[in-house]
């Protein structure tokens, strides 16, 4: 396939934005995904090329993190592994079933996640109780929810961050950079696995990794800054707005139909 300037252009700047929002709420791909799969590239290889920008990404919001001593990826081994396994069995069998299923329980998923961070008085700039253990919480959540990345991705940041913040009773600060290490790691399973495939679009992704390595320090760095006056509303329009998009894509051309039948009868 071959892209032109300006088209590598335009998708350097979407991943820059989506870096960006992802190092704060995660949802980078509800920006990527369909800009890869405007500019022609065929869905699998838009799913492979968006995992490799990703990749960047959320390394480049990790090792800010990590840096300004906000996380220590040696006391996250277990979760690392966990995580890294869980999207690799993910990744694996999405080739193999159908994840259409998860199109119907997920848009309510994110939705209750989105109540929570707006009504939850647990999140803050403070750190609340811790429900399990650091193990208990690698075998559930870095497990499964990395499963869940590989298998089908999104929501995927806001998804380790309600779990951060209501299991280990993270603040927002903490959750959002502890988030950022292990969905790099899931990110970079799936990568993997794609690219023994063969499906990634290797262009068109390190130019847009660029983007992301650059959207994801101005991003991380105003978290670290802020704190949970950006992240916590930025995580509740992320997943409504990932709600929305996959309602959308599943229920869309029923919607268009009731709503010409309904002006049909009415005009």
């Amino acid at each position: 396939m071959e892209f032109g300037f300006d088209l590598l252009l335009m998708l350097f700047a979407v991943a820059a934005l989506a870096g960006f929002v992802d190092s704060i709420a995660g949802g980078g791909g509800l920006i990527t995904i369909p800009a890869l799969l405007w500019a022609g590239i065929p869905p699998a290889q838009a799913l492979a090329t968006n995992k490799l920008q990703g990749s960047f990404g959320s390394f480049s919001a990790s090792l800010s993190f990590i840096r300004k001593g906000h996380v220590d990826p040696r006391n996250m081994i277990l979760a690392i592994v966990l995580t890294f396994a869980g999207s690799a069995v993910g990744t694996i069998l999405v080739q193999m079933l159908d994840p259409s299923i998860l199109m119907t329980v997920l848009p309510g998923l994110l939705i209750l996640i989105a109540l929570y961070f707006l009504f939850s008085p647990r999140v803050g700039d403070l750190d609340a109780h811790q429900l399990i253990s650091t193990s208990a919480f690698a075998f559930t959540a870095g497990f499964g929810i990395g499963f869940y990345d590989g298998f089908f991705g999104p929501g995927t940041g806001s998804f380790f961050s309600i779990a951060f913040v209501a299991l280990l009773g993270f603040n927002m600060t903490k959750a959002t950079a502890h988030t950022k290490v292990l969905n790099f790691t899931s990110n970079f399973a799936s990568l993997v696995m794609f690219i023994a495939g063969g499906e990634v679009v290797w262009v068109v992704g390190l130019v847009m990794a660029v983007g992301a390595l650059i959207g994801a320090q101005i991003g991380s760095h105003m978290v670290m800054k802020v704190g949970a006056r950006l992240v916590r509303p930025l995580l509740v329009i992320t997943s409504i707005a990932i709600s929305i998009k996959l309602i959308m894509d599943q229920y869309g051309p029923v919607l268009s139909q009731t709503w010409d039948t309904v002006r049909h009868w009415v005009g």
